[in-house]
Formats: C-alpha cells, sequence, structure tokens
C-alpha cells in the first residue's frame, strides 16, 4: 500500500465503480478501497437470507419464499434508459462484455387514479387512453415537433429557439392539458419536479427524444434495460474492468481515513497503519461525513409480491411514475418492479419497490398511494435513508465526493453526477459518441 496512486477511491457504490473504471481506462493509476467486505456500498444487492438480517434481526426468511440464493435485491433499484448515458459509459469503457441485459417490459403513468401506459410517440398518443380526442391530437402534432427537431436543422424548429424559449411556452403552443404536461413531463422527460418548466425547452425536448430513442432501441414495451442478476453485478464489472487496466481493489480496509496537509489538501490514505499517497481523492459522503451536508431523505418500501403489479399488461420488469400533482405532493413516487425474468428473484416471484423524497417522519404512511398499486404483498420492509451532497472546493482538498443516490427508479440523474465528477477530476469532457449497436449484441432480447 506504500506506492503512491494518481487516484484513490473509497466505497464500491455504482458512481465510484464506474468512476474508478473510467479514470482506469484513461491510464490514471487507481487505488480502489472498501471499508466493507462486499461491493456496492449503499448500492449493493443482498439475498433474501441478508435481507431479512438486515430489516428483521435474527429472523429467518419463511421457506414459502422459495431459495435465498435466487434472490438479487438491489438496495438502489434503478433501470437504465436504452440510449442514455449510463449505456454509453457501458459501451465506451467495454463493460458490457462482463453483463447481459434485458429489456424492461413496460414503463407506465398514474394518472387520474388509474396507471397508463407511457405514451412516446405521435402513433401511441392516439392509442393513449390518458387524453380524450382533441387532446390526442395536440399531443400528437407535438410529439411530432420533438420527433422531427434536429439541434442542427434551422428548418425544424419552427421559428423557435429552445435555449431561450422556456418550456411552457412550448406547451402552451401546442395547447397541451395540465395533465398531459404532468405525464410528459415526470413520466417521459424524467424531470423528478415542476421547475423545468420556466427554464429554456431545450433540455425538456432532448430528454422526450431521449425516451423515444430510448423506446425504438429494443422494440419493446420500454425505453429501459436492466442487468440479468441484477445491479449487483455492475460494481464488480467496473472493478473487473479497473483491474485489467492496471487499478488496484481492496475491501475489507477498515477506517480508510483520509490524510491532510497544513494546507488542508488530501494526500493519502491511511488503514491498518499503512498509508497510501495520491494526488486526488474520490469517494461517497460516508468517507468524509464533514464535507458533505444533508439534502433530504428517501423513504421506500422492499415488497416480495407472486405477481406483477395490476394494470400494467402483466410485466415482469415495469416503472411506474406517479407524478407530484396527482398526489398533492411536491415529489414524484416510483414503483418498480423486477422478477425473476432478470434472474432477481425465484420462478413466480417479484420484487417491487415504492419510492420517494420524503416529506413527513412516517414513510409508510407517505408511501400508501404507491403501496396500494401493488396488490396482495407477501412481505414488506419499510427503509428510510439520509440524502447528502459534497459542500467542499475540491480544488482547495482535493476531495471529490459524489451526491447520495435519490428516489428515482432510473439512472438519469445518477450518471449526470458520475459525468460531472469525471470532468471535475480529469479536467476533460467525456466523450460518449459511441456505436450503440455495440450495446444491442450485449442485450438480451
Amino acid at each position: 500500500m506504500d506506492e503512491e496512486y494518481d487516484v484513490i477511491v473509497l466505497g464500491t457504490g455504482l458512481k465510484e465503480c464506474i468512476l474508478s473504471g473510467l479514470l482506469s481506462v484513461d491510464g490514471l493509476k487507481v487505488l480502489h478501497m472498501d471499508r466493507n467486505d462486499y461491493y456496492g456500498g449503499a448500492s449493493t444487492s443482498l439475498n433474501l437470507v441478508q435481507l431479512w438480517k438486515r430489516f428483521r434481526g435474527n429472523d429467518k426468511p419463511p421457506e414459502h419464499l422459495g431459495s435465498s440464493r435466487e434472490y438479487n435485491v438491489d438496495m438502489i433499484p434503478k433501470f437504465m434508459m436504452a440510449n442514455g448515458a449510463l449505456v454509453r459509459v457501458l459501451i465506451h469503457t467495454d463493460v458490457t462484455k462482463y453483463l447481459n441485459f434485458k429489456a424492461v417490459d413496460g414503463s407506465f403513468v398514474y394518472n387520474k387514479g388509474k396507471i397508463h401506459k407511457v405514451p412516446a410517440t405521435d402513433v401511441e398518443a392516439l392509442k393513449s387512453q390518458l387524453m380524450g380526442l382533441f387532446e390526442k391530437r395536440r399531443a400528437r402534432k407535438f410529439f411530432i415537433y420533438v420527433q422531427d427537431y434536429e439541434e442542427n436543422d434551422t428548418k425544424s424548429h419552427e421559428g423557435l429557439d429552445l435555449k431561450k424559449v422556456k418550456a411552457k411556452d412550448l406547451i402552451s403552443k401546442y395547447g397541451l392539458e395540465d395533465n398531459t404536461v404532468d405525464f410528459i413531463g415526470h413520466a417521459l422527460a424524467l424531470h423528478i419536479d415542476d421547475r423545468y418548466i420556466d427554464e429554456p425547452a431545450m433540455d425538456f425536448v432532448k430528454r422526450i427524444k431521449l425516451y423515444a430513442e430510448s423506446l425504438a432501441r429494443f422494440q419493446g414495451g420500454s425505453p429501459y434495460i436492466y442487468p440479468l442478476y441484477g445491479l449487483g453485478e455492475l460494481p464488480q464489472a467496473f472493478a473487473r474492468l479497473s483491474a485489467v487496466y492496471g487499478g488496484t481493489y481492496m475491501l475489507n480496509k477498515p477506517e480508510c481515513k483520509v490524510e491532510f496537509d497544513s494546507d488542508g489538501k488530501a494526500f493519502g490514505v491511511t488503514s491498518e497503519g499503512e498509508t497510501a499517497k495520491c494526488k486526488k481523492v474520490v469517494c461517497d459522503p460516508s468517507y468524509l461525513p464533514d464535507k458533505v451536508r444533508k439534502v433530504g431523505r428517501v423513504a421506500r418500501a422492499i415488497c416480495i409480491m407472486s405477481h406483477p403489479i395490476p394494470h400494467t399488461s402483466d410485466s415482469h420488469s415495469v416503472q411506474v411514475i406517479l407524478p407530484q400533482k396527482q398526489l398533492g405532493r411536491k415529489s414524484d413516487m416510483y414503483l418498480f418492479c423486477c422478477s425473476y425474468a432478470h434472474n432477481v428473484a425465484p420462478k413466480g416471484k417479484y420484487i417491487a419497490f415504492v419510492s420517494t423524497e420524503a416529506e413527513t417522519d412516517q414513510p409508510e404512511v407517505e408511501l400508501k398511494p404507491g403501496i396500494g398499486l401493488l396488490g396482495p404483498v407477501d412481505e414488506m420492509f419499510f427503509d428510510i435513508y439520509d440524502r447528502y451532497e459534497p459542500i467542499n472546493n475540491h480544488d482547495a482538498d482535493n476531495c471529490f465526493i459524489s451526491t447520495s443516490y435519490d428516489a428515482t427508479t432510473h439512472f438519469e440523474s445518477t450518471v449526470k453526477d458520475v459525468i460531472a465528477m469525471y470532468s471535475q477530476i480529469t479536467g476533460k469532457t467525456l466523450d460518449l459518441t459511441v456505436d450503440l449497436s455495440a450495446a444491442s449484441a450485449a442485450s438480451e432480447e
């Protein structure tokens, strides 16, 4: 451990593992350490016995749930947009060779008390039960505008400069109703609140295009993909990648104390009496608690079921977004469901999560609208965790700290954080212009 490294990464959460993989591929000398004896940090995967131990202490799981080994319950479950940034990172780093993906069956939205499939194109808009006849026509025109929009082709702009025109002005141009805006903004553009309405429309339009392009990639029922055996495979795949490029991994390293010089700059990490020197430290908030602040809490229910979520076309894997306005809340709620089809549970069993940004001290009560959509549940666990974000100046202290995972059940916000951190650490922009046909090859239909 007495060597000198370019970067020491602390914690093997998804963000940290992706970063150590990217930095290793860039030719940096990386040491990756974790105080735990397992990969994944907060985003680890648990089998049934581990799940029971975490939430029920010494109780044993009931036998009717099947073999513990067949469960891979992701603690921070998130689907990947098939055409999105994370898939591009996977291909850019060649991690796809360690993983198999499968398309996710369904993408739904909660509207006026019911679950509906999310329409993403002009054709789907005309079929959707979400809108009346006239609204369908207006939505169809809006979707055609978005599909045809090309940033470099002014003919497709219809006289609108989306870098200046606000999202609300684009929406009003097409006369869309509030309910329509609700599902487009939250279930298609995946905005987590309504602030985007007053921001330039460019990002809004690009997000909807990404959704539609992702949906077209696998011709499935949703724009999402998910690894077989769950996300627990991802940190290990990036660890393998880092090792291939000369990265060093050390699990079960107690303490992992970051060392600072008299100017307050990090210069190494000490564990078990040895100090490894480095130029930069990358870590999750738990390693440098005095350099982060609490910004919220995520409340969630983890459920084991023997059936798919009702009204989702019997989807074995599905995301349902419950926009904040539909629930009279400040933040959206998310349903995530996966099953034996993705090898995360025994045959006939389904793992469902209900998650949201906690707004009270009663997560069980807050989560009721989502839990009520699941139907009968075999077992349920409640969990609440704090969310942190860094408050340090990384130029001054050489420390690069990730933000905690939010309540969303998709990867878009997580990957934004990773890409921003990569640029801060290296001073470079991550080139994600990759051939996405490689993703199809690595994916199982």
